[in-house]
């Protein structure tokens, strides 16, 4: 219910040519392995064309659990997000091994099976089996086979992830509406004679042990990025305002998280967890969030915001730098032990605004709404809850990619935008999968299955970026969102966090002010 579901696209084949040589990352204990090391060949146009062995192991792909619980009784959520949150470090722990084995890989057809996937899978099935316990231990009912179920976890080759490839017209926010038009690639080719550089490593190969800067092995490569003067324009009209609409706009100024606020849990999906997220946040607002806030710490804390009543929790993964620099996570789990490596950029700009709908009035927030938007596991998710935006200033209106990161011309940054959620269930603050009380409203920007609109929160936060520069299937200075590191930090990964907190009847302010049509911050 409320998914933004879209069609799936086949993608083009992309080849590799495996390489078993290691990768370490700078500073960090990890081991990652250069599997995308290239051979060039020139095709018709005389443009070069990357192949890759499709055949190697990329990345491992679990089904994602959560996402299947939707009916979760309230008491036993706690003991189950602190489960699902040991699925994530198993398979965190099962990419690194699978990423300083490929000299085994290559000697032994079987080790990935029977080294890593097979026990993988053990650890997962009594996982789930505790998940099931908790659950019935409460009264409530689950499909134990169906749950067992997920336990089996298959590989991924570079040519089955969502990396690099052609923009769709997919995924655009207009306006604050997210239109729900696609959002595929199609695999290693990018639209108007784009370079074919499909599943390459950037910073070409390396022996054992060398010391080179980025995601090294896994993450990004080449295809994860576009030159945006060459994509035709994809941004679709805005949704038609009706008499009823909600016209006003309210602005809430609450920084750039210039005073580097920043953790790697997610008190949405794993309250009480440290390192939850495996990758690193940026915070505005709420300076007092980490795995162990509660609805009564996020009301007593303070706020980076300049309206002192907004004390909500805005946070999203930070952007980092790939150019050979490191920071200070280097050698800590979910910084440089989990392959999220480079120089943190702090955005020059982070507007944070709330909208209302075309064709309705809105509800105000209920206090503590938990919003999560977009996906941060669909390179083995697949599309369907993709919700990233990517483009450059002065291209916004007419070019916004999921699949790619830009690469901006002189003068033009980097922008990330979000649209979140504007539907509400109209009785629950948060859900089990943390997805099905809020929705997207549909094309026409109509809330659906009873849901109510709610002030549109939107985000824009703007970096300055180097431009990355593609050459001979190999990507330097590359930027990458941080992530899960079985995810290979492909762009459609992004996404965004929200906890409602409002003080001195901010939520019931924002609502009367966007449904009078005023501007206001």
């Amino acid at each position: 219910m409320g998914r933004n579901t879209r069609k799936r696209r086949t993608p083009l084949a992309t080849k590799a040519i495996a390489a078993s040589a290691a990768l370490a990352l700078g500073g960090g204990g990890l081991i990652w392995a250069n599997f995308y090391a290239s051979a060039h060949e020139s095709n018709n146009s005389g443009q070069n064309q990357t192949k890759a062995a499709a055949g190697q192991v990329a990345t491992i792909a679990c089904p994602d659990v959560q996402q299947k619980l939707t009916n979760v009784p309230e008491k036993a959520r706690q003991g189950v997000a602190t489960e699902l949150a040991n699925l994530d470090k198993q398979i965190t722990e099962a990419y690194a091994r699978l990423a300083s084995t490929r000299q085994a890989q290559t000697q032994d057809a079987g080790f990935v099976q029977n080294a890593i996937v097979g026990p993988l899978k053990e650890k997962r099935a009594a996982t789930l089996d505790r998940i099931r316990i908790d659950i019935q231990r409460v009264g409530g009912q689950v499909d134990a086979a169906g749950l067992s179920a997920l336990a089996a976890c298959t590989t991924q080759s570079a040519n089955q992830t969502t990396a690099g490839g052609q923009q769709q017209n997919g995924g655009q926010q207009q306006g604050g509406q997210q239109q729900q038009n696609g959002g595929q690639q199609q695999g290693g080719q990018q639209q108007n004679g784009g370079q074919q550089n499909g599943g390459q490593q950037q910073g070409g190969q390396a022996g054992a042990g060398q010391n080179i800067g980025g995601q090294a092995g896994n993450g990004p490569v080449a295809a994860d990025f576009v030159d945006i003067t060459k994509v035709q324009p994809n941004v679709a009209a805005k949704p038609r305002k009706n008499g009823n609409a909600s016209n006003g706009t309210f602005v809430t100024r609450c920084g750039v998280n210039a005073n580097k606020n920043h953790n790697t849990d997610n008190v949405i999906v794993a309250p009480g967890v440290n390192n939850g997220a495996h990758h690193l946040h940026d915070y505005v607002g709420n300076q007092k969030v980490n795995a162990f806030s509660t609805n009564n710490s996020l009301i007593a804390d303070q706020t980076s915001c300049q309206n002192r009543s907004d004390l909500s929790a805005y946070y999203w993964p930070v952007v980092r730098i790939q150019n050979g620099t490191q920071d200070f996570d280097q050698n800590a789990d979910g910084g440089g032990k989990e392959g999220n490596v480079g120089k943190i950029l702090t955005p020059v700009q982070a507007q944070i605004k709330y909208v209302g709908s075309p064709t309705s009035k809105v509800t105000a927030m209920p206090q503590f709404l938990r919003i999560i938007t977009g996906d941060a596991k669909t390179t083995t998710n697949g599309l369907a809850n993709a919700n990233a935006h990517w483009s450059c200033t002065g291209f916004e209106n007419k070019v916004q990619l999921t699949t790619q990161y830009p690469i901006c011309p002189q003068g033009s940054n980097v922008v990330r935008t979000f649209a979140f959620q504007s539907c509400w269930d109209g009785k629950n603050i948060d859900s089990a999968n943390h997805r099905t009380h809020v929705a997207f409203a549909d094309a026409n920007g109509n809330c659906q299955n009873g849901f109510k609109a709610i002030p549109q929160l939107t985000m824009r936060l703007v970096y300055k970026i180097a431009p990355p520069v593609l050459q001979n299937g190999q990507v330097k200075n590359a930027y990458a969102v941080d992530g899960f590191p079985e995810q290979l930090h492909k762009a459609a990964t992004d996404h965004d966090d929200f906890i409602a907190v409002f003080k001195n009847n901010l939520a019931n302010t924002i609502a009367n002010c966007i449904n009078q049509g005023r501007q206001c911050q």
